[in-house]
This record gives C-alpha cells, sequence and structure tokens, in this order.
C-alpha cells in the first residue's frame, strides 16, 4: 500500500484545516518541531533526575542525554534526504506514536545501558520528526519568525518542566519525567490534524538544487551549519548541568527550580524579540551582539554562589538562546524554501546539543565545573566569529 492510499486512514484532515501563514499554524509547527526533543528544553530535570531517581553518576546520566541527541542527529541528517519525498503528514503521524511507546517503555528501565539505548532509538525518531518540522516550517513565509514562534514554544514549556519536575522526581521516580514527555506528544498528535497541505514546489526544487551545486553558496552553508554546531555545543554542554554546577556552588534545589523555570519563561523575550523585528536591522550585528553577550554570561557563572549571579546570567543567557537560534535557522531557510537546508540545519543542531554534553561528561571529572564554563564561552566566541560571513552575505542580498 503506498503512503497515498494510507493517508485515508487517518483523521480527516481536509475541513478543519488552519490558514498556511496563520499564527495558529505557527504555533502548531512549533508543535510538532518539539515534540521529538522536548527533552532537551528539561535537560538539568532530566539529568539531575537520572542521578536522583535511578542512582545514575555524572557520567552515566551524561552519556544517556547524548545518546539521545546523537540518535536526534541522526534522525535530522536522515531528514534531508526524506523531506522532499514523503507525506510529510504521513510520517509525522506515525512518528507521534512511536514517540508514545518509546517513554512509555523508559519509564519500566532501570539500568543505565538498557536507557542509553532505548533513548538512542527516541533520538532517532525524534529527530527524524524534527527534520520534518523543519522543513515544513521552510516553505511559509517568513521562517525566521516562524522559528520564533517554535523557541517561545519549547521555552515556555520548559519553563514549566523545570519548575516541578525537580521536586517531582524524589517522590514519583523517572515516570515523572518521562509522562510529561508523553503528555507533550499525545497534544502534538490532537493538534496535526488541523495543519494545512505544505506541498513543495517545482520552482522551489529547482532553486534547491542549484544551491546545492554553486560554489558561491557552499561556504556560508558551512559556515552557518558550523556556527549552530557550535552555539548549541556550548550552551548545552553547561546548561545539561546546570542544576548540578549549581550544587556544586552550595545553592539548593529550592531555588535552583524556579529560577530555571523563571530564566526561561523570561528567556521568551528572545523570541518575540524575533518574531518583532524579523530581519528589520539586519542578522549580522543582532547575532554577533547576542552571542558575545551569550560569551560572558557564560562565564559569569564562575561566580555562580551568589545567588544573584546564577539567576541572572541564566536570564540573559536565555534570551540570547532563544533570540539567536531563530536568526540561524533562519539562514538556513533562505536559502533554500524547500526546507532540505533547513533540515541539514536540524542536523547540526542536534549533532551540537549532543556533543554539549558528552564532551561535558568527560571533563567533568571530580565536579571541574570551573573548566566547563570556560570552554563554553570559548565556543562561543568562536561561534560568533564563525557566523559574521553568512549573516552579512544575506544582508547584503
Amino acid at each position: 500500500m503506498t503512503d497515498n492510499a494510507q493517508v485515508s486512514t487517518l483523521p480527516p484532515t481536509t475541513n478543519y484545516k488552519v490558514a498556511p501563514d496563520s499564527v495558529v499554524a505557527k504555533v502548531i509547527l512549533a508543535f510538532l518541531t518539539t515534540a521529538g526533543i522536548f527533552y532537551i528544553n528539561i535537560m538539568p530535570a532530566v539529568i539531575s533526575g537520572l542521578k536522583e531517581g535511578l542512582h545514575f553518576t555524572n557520567q552515566q546520566a551524561g552519556f544517556v542525554s547524548s545518546a539521545n541527541l546523537y540518535g536526534a542527529a541522526a534522525g535530522a541528517l536522515a531528514a534531508v534526504f526524506l523531506v522532499k519525498k514523503i507525506d510529510w503528514r504521513l510520517w509525522s503521524y506515525r512518528l507521534l506514536f512511536m514517540l508514545i511507546a518509546i517513554d512509555s517503555v523508559c519509564i519500566a528501565i532501570e539500568t543505565p545501558e538498557v536507557m542509553i539505548a532505548v533513548r538512542a532509538l527516541h533520538g532517532v525518531v525524534g529527530g527524524l520528526l524534527v527534520g520534518i518540522g523543519f522543513s515544513v516550517i521552510s516553505r511559509t513565509a517568513e521562517a525566521d519568525k516562524t522559528f520564533g514562534y517554535l523557541l517561545l514554544i519549547q521555552w515556555s514549556l520548559g519553563g514549566l518542566g523545570l519548575m516541578y519536575l525537580p521536586a517531582l522526581v524524589p517522590e514519583y521516580g523517572t515516570a515523572a519525567l518521562f509522562i510529561s514527555l508523553l503528555c507533550f506528544t499525545v497534544v502534538t498528535l490532537l493538534m496535526l490534524p488541523f495543519l494545512p497541505d505544505y506541498s513543495v514546489k517545482e520552482a522551489d526544487k529547482t532553486q534547491s538544487a542549484d544551491l546545492q551545486t554553486s560554489k558561491v553558496e557552499r561556504l556560508p552553508l558551512a559556515l552557518t551549519l558550523f556556527g549552530i554546531f557550535l552555539f548549541q555545543a556550548a550552551n548545552m554542554g553547561l546548561f545539561a548541568y546546570m542544576i548540578a554546577l549549581g550544587r556544586a556552588e552550595g545553592l539548593t534545589l529550592d531555588f535552583m527550580s524556579p529560577s530555571l523555570a523563571v530564566a526561561s519563561w523570561i528567556a521568551l523575550v528572545g523570541a518575540v524579540l524575533v518574531i518583532v523585528i524579523g530581519t528589520k536591522f539586519g542578522r549580522t550585528v543582532p547575532l554577533a551582539a547576542a552571542i558575545l553577550l551569550t560569551a560572558f554570561c557564560s562565564w559569569v557563572l564562575h561566580f555562580s554562589a551568589s545567588e544573584s549571579v546564577y539567576l541572572y546570567a541564566n536570564i540573559v543567557i536565555g534570551i540570547c538562546w532563544a533570540f539567536v537560534l531563530p536568526y540561524l535557522f533562519g539562514i538556513c531557510a533562505a536559502l533554500d524554501k524547500a526546507g532540505q537546508l533547513a533540515a541539514l540545519g536540524g542536523f547540526a543542531s542536534k549533532m551540537g546539543l549532543a556533543t554539549g554534553p558528552m564532551v561535558a561528561a568527560f571533563m567533568l571529572g571530580e565536579d571541574n565545573y570551573g573548566q566547563l564554563v570556560n570552554i563554553a564561552a570559548i565556543g562561543l566566541i568562536a561561534c560568533a566569529v564563525v557566523v559574521i560571513k553568512p549573516a552579512r552575505l544575506l544582508d547584503r542580498g
């Protein structure tokens, strides 16, 4: 049976579709693209939960997260070659149901080796779903703003997870973590029928093929992908251990959970700024300034023994994180409206998100958080240097 034939067995999607470029469509696309990787936005709670609930070590918890994210990178890479050949809606249904099944299985797992393997599988499925979501977003008008909505959803709901999940794990175990992921996936599944069709136009296919063979575009694309990798690796390597870092500095969980939640919610300002200003002021100056500010605030975390420093540094990092990513993904989208290069941006993002916690797990040793902070700051400065050329190219164009 072909994909087209199977579509008829799915919930009806013809009568209640929203307008393709409406705010509601942007929000649903944000949920779809977030469903496979929502655990990223609650990563400190996941790391802390695995340590507290299942007594995993720093390294074991880090490896679980990295396996999940490397799997997501593999799925995102597969999406690059599939997005223009598949029925994105049918595949989204399949992948969402698979995510529900895998998260359900994880509730019963107690050993790190099995958890690593199963979360890697979850990552592949979720990464493929994210790649599909990225490709569809790239077919909308004002992709930068749509990516802004994506960050808006991720940070707002991630804040709720950071607020409540760390306190629930001691009482309910790691089941609290995976049930929260299940709930998000179910909500996304209920929203999916309302999305309209986003077909790949022949002109867009031709444009994409031209870009892939153009020597002029290869360097800006490579730099953008490397910049996304650096930005995500530096940020996630530090963010994943943010609760552990605070504990090492003598901060309490009662302070850190609400602090990280508040930082996540205030970070919405970054996504809102992207939605409001778009590219009115270009990409170069906003990107460089925000990335360098992120580097400075990451370095400031050396002084996390102060509650005020810990709180305000995380707030600014969150704002800049939610501000920078839509622009970086928007650069990829601007190069290919069919969405193939945007899906490649998703692969670079997942590789960075996976590599950050992995490197951090090896570096920490006996809780060597100072070294981790330094490496994160250096990585962000390198990112600012790398993305200047592609941003300036698009600004001039």
